[in-house]
């Protein structure tokens, strides 16, 4: 295993977002079946979306996505939900950056309050322009 060479302390409150806002989007109809619950992969492509941008920032430039370790939904999306991404880089390798990407939900019909509503762990590898893995740079 590669040592962590961005470790960082932070402080958690229970009952809220980890990380850093990356996406907020708002959850359409098109993206839900008849009874109106949001596809689980439209979800996931969102939560990617978001680890993508952070991931960026973090190396750089290009990356790519090559695993999603212990996706869990939590409870379902609606149609009219904003979705908000966050991320927590937990690990960056030589190449790759590992991150916690959670999905809160505001339930824009019935409530104000965020509810965590699903979470996995993404890791993207640095690519440079032809597509051949990459150093992830020091953090400075």
């Amino acid at each position: 295993m590669t040592p962590n060479r961005d470790e960082k302390i932070t402080e958690h409150m229970p009952g809220q977002p980890k990380g850093e806002l990356a996406l907020k989007t708002l959850a359409m109809p098109a993206d839900a079946n008849p009874a109106g619950d949001i596809f689980g992969g439209w979800l996931m492509s969102q939560m990617d979306i978001a680890g993508g941008i952070a991931a960026y920032i973090r190396a750089h430039g290009r990356v790519a996505t090559v695993a999603v370790n212990g996706f869990i939904f939590h409870k379902p999306v609606h149609i009219g939900d904003v979705l908000s991404c966050y991320v927590d880089i937990l690990k960056t390798g030589d190449s790759s950056i590992t991150a916690l990407v959670e999905a809160w939900i505001v339930r824009r019909e019935t409530s104000h309050d965020e509810i965590k509503v699903t979470e996995g762990t993404f890791t993207f590898v640095a690519l440079n322009e032809d597509g051949t893995k990459r150093s992830v740079p020091p953090v400075p």
